[in-house]
């Protein structure tokens, strides 16, 4: 056998380990024997640079950092459904199917609702070509990269080149891993698409937070945010590390093996894809009752994350009969559960501080299991949330959690208060740095507390570094929160000017780490070429967002204009009250600040619009009020939206009868085409928009 023959080999024997581990959860051989086996793929690999293959399962270790996610057009929109939380409802929506049908039979699939990131990955002739985010359900990220890491989703369908290739023996064997409702053939259609959940285990999301925990790191607060957060990552190393799980729910395609959507989950099943066991096909609504009643309770033993039921009409033929709404298909609804409640003590309170100086109280408890995790912690939001509990240290304190929220306090046993408990009094000064605090800028009344020493208080700094270097800001690559605490305690850094004096010396430890150390170099340098719009908004004055920072910068034009504005004079910009007008003020008043801001003039930043976007500029748009909806072929939305800025327009996000027009793409949503033609909207096709725009 020649080395070619001995990688293929490998690879077909790696996938097929992968998958009794991670699917079937029937390892064949130990954890040493695998790993012999994928070091000596990988020694081949590296050999035979020509035979590299991005479904490899030496790819599942992670490759290198990414600059950032690309934007994808969905094949198939991925639309949310509608959601009920009791029995009525769900008699309803069943009532609606049975008309919709005309009375004709029909059977629903129930499935367990898993609280993931949703993802949709697309195979062509048996392998992964791309995996999408949900996005906004027209478009998403490409996180094929990331998705390559999670080892219970198949980079290779079994099956496709036939029994060989699934790394059996024999056929017998193979047949023996159908579960009785498969087809006993069923060939992989070509090119097909399956959707499903990312999901971060249990048991992996608690060995993360005691990691963070350890590190004095912000906790993730359920394992939904653990999941995306590091989905999102733009270091698939990362993403390896963290364990991520995932099941799969709906396959879509021009040739799939049947009609009944059960059906053919039970053949993705047999090609290798993680399936839910909790699924059943039922005809009547009280099976449906007895499906949602029987997980509400065993749903707690799941190794994952669940936070509901969804029930979809069987027959992909009476789903395309019934149809869809302007947001949601007719033919499927998801049961949420009710958030689940827990009784614990109250054993102290702590401040955390936030980027922008907020304080924010934090109930630390006696841990208690809920929906799944154990809770020690509990945010309290500012001082009137416990003040209309009457908090006192000790109290018997009621604790909810649904499966998409941080934990909360929802109530107090009162008469279980010890006798010597004293109640919670809110700090006056900052528990970092010691500074009386103040109270909100928007609201002097308010029970909204903040530290005002924003250049000099360590949560804060490091909170507004990690607001520079983020994607939509500086987008420097590698800077994550726990970068930046550690160059933040070597004294590398102490705000974000700092940072352009980061050698690549300086931060490769050993030595083992140049690459990754010249990767974060050269992405700091990188970011001196991004646009004057996104400096303002990476400074991280207080109040102003993406979008006011963008509208900012196309009214002043260059950073010193915008640091000499007046007040009346910062509040003729469209969007800016007198409170951030103010904001902005006092952010270039502080000497501090103009240094930074002066320092990061001579690094090289962009303290201006270009020529281009200063051309670019025109008034044909000027008090129009636009609505963008549907899906472009020359620009994306986000590009249309800066074009109707660049020309005087206002985008707005509704329809009303002070809309000027509605600049429409493909699959424009029927809602919004009906409101447009109810108030006589005219509507405008994207290449009239591009020649009015250039006219």
């Amino acid at each position: 056998m020649d080395e070619k023959e001995r990688i293929e080999q490998l690879r077909r024997e790696l996938h097929d380990h992968n998958y009794r581990y991670y699917v079937l959860n029937q390892p064949s051989i130990s954890d040493y024997d695998f790993d012999m086996l994928m070091h000596e793929l990988q020694d081949l690999e590296q050999r035979h640079p020509e035979l590299y293959d991005p479904n490899s399962p030496t790819q599942r270790v992670g490759s290198d950092l990414q600059s950032e996610f690309r934007q994808v057009t969905h094949r198939y929109p991925m639309l949310s459904l509608a959601n009920t939380y009791n029995e009525a409802d769900v008699r309803q929506w069943y009532d609606s199917v049975a008309k919709g049908l005309g009375g004709e039979p029909f059977e629903v699939c129930c499935e367990l609702k898993y609280d993931g990131l949703s993802i949709s990955l697309t195979y062509v002739d048996g392998r992964l070509t791309q995996a999408v985010t949900r996005g906004d359900g027209v478009h998403g990220d490409d996180v094929t990269a990331n998705v390559r890491t999670i080892r219970s989703i198949p980079l290779i369908i079994r099956g496709y080149e036939g029994t060989e290739a699934r790394g059996y023996e024999n056929s017998s064997e193979a047949e023996s891993h159908l579960v009785p409702s498969s087809p006993r053939t069923s060939v992989p259609p070509k090119e097909f698409e399956i959707r499903g959940e990312i999901l971060m285990p249990w048991v992996s999301f608690d060995r993360l937070n005691r990691e963070r925990e350890a590190a004095e790191e912000p906790l993730f607060a359920n394992p939904r945010n653990a999941a995306s957060g590091t989905l999102k990552s733009l270091d698939p190393k990362v993403v390896a590390s963290r364990q991520l799980d995932a099941y799969l729910y709906y396959l879509l395609g021009e040739e799939l093996p049947a009609d009944g959507h059960y059906e053919n989950l039970a053949a993705a099943r047999q090609w290798g894809f993680k399936i839910s066991e909790g699924m059943r096909k039922v005809t009547t609504v009280e099976e449906i009752l007895d499906f949602i009643s029987y997980w509400d309770q065993e749903r707690k033993n799941l190794p994952v994350a669940t936070d509901g039921i969804v029930l979809k009409v069987n027959s992909l033929r009476q789903q395309r009969a019934l149809g869809f709404t302007a947001k949601s298909p007719r033919w499927a609804i998801a049961y949420k559960f009710k958030a689940e409640r827990a009784q614990t003590r109250l054993l102290e309170v702590t401040y955390q501080v936030g980027r922008t100086g907020a304080v924010t109280p934090v109930a630390n408890m006696e841990p208690v299991l809920l929906a799944g995790t154990t809770v020690r912690r509990a945010t309290l939001n500012n001082e009137d949330f416990i003040r209309s509990f009457d908090l006192h240290i000790g109290d018997m304190v009621y604790v909810e959690k649904g499966g998409e929220i941080i934990p909360k306090i929802v109530g107090v046993n009162i008469d279980e208060r010890p006798i010597i408990a004293q109640p919670v009094q809110f700090i006056k000064r900052c528990p970092e740095c010691g500074t009386p605090l103040v109270n909100s800028l928007l609201n002097p009344s308010s029970s909204l507390w903040y530290c005002p020493n924003d250049t000099g208080c360590p949560p804060q700094i490091k909170g507004r570094i990690e607001h520079f270097v983020a994607r939509k800001a500086m987008n420097i690559i590698g800077l994550g929160p726990e970068i930046i605490e550690d160059y933040y305690n070597q004294g590398l850094i102490s705000n974000v000017a700092d940072l352009y004096d980061i050698q690549v010396q300086q931060i490769n430890g050993d030595g083992s780490r140049t690459k990754s150390a010249q990767n974060i170099v050269n992405s700091i340098a990188k970011s001196k070429e991004v646009p004057f719009e996104r400096v303002v908004f990476a400074l991280g004055i207080r109040f102003v967002g993406e979008t006011s920072a963008r509208l900012l910068a196309r009214h002043f034009k260059t950073m010193d204009a915008l640091m000499a504005a007046g007040l009346e004079e910062l509040q003729e910009v469209e969007g800016i009250g007198e409170v951030m007008a103010k904001s902005i003020i006092g952010y270039f008043h502080n000497e501090q600040n103009r240094q930074i801001v002066e320092r990061l003039r001579a690094y090289g930043l962009q303290f201006a619009l270009s020529a281009e976007q200063t051309n670019a500029a025109s008034d044909r748009l000027a008090g129009q009020s636009i609505v963008i909806s549907g899906v472009f072929q020359h620009h994306s939305r986000d590009e249309y939206k800066l074009i109707i800025e660049q020309n005087g327009g206002k985008n707005v996000g509704s329809i009303s009868g002070k809309t000027s027009f509605i600049l429409a793409g493909d699959n424009m949503g029927p809602s919004k085409l009906e409101k447009a033609q109810k108030l006589g909207v005219r509507i405008v096709s994207e290449d009239e928009f591009l020649q009015m725009i250039q006219s």
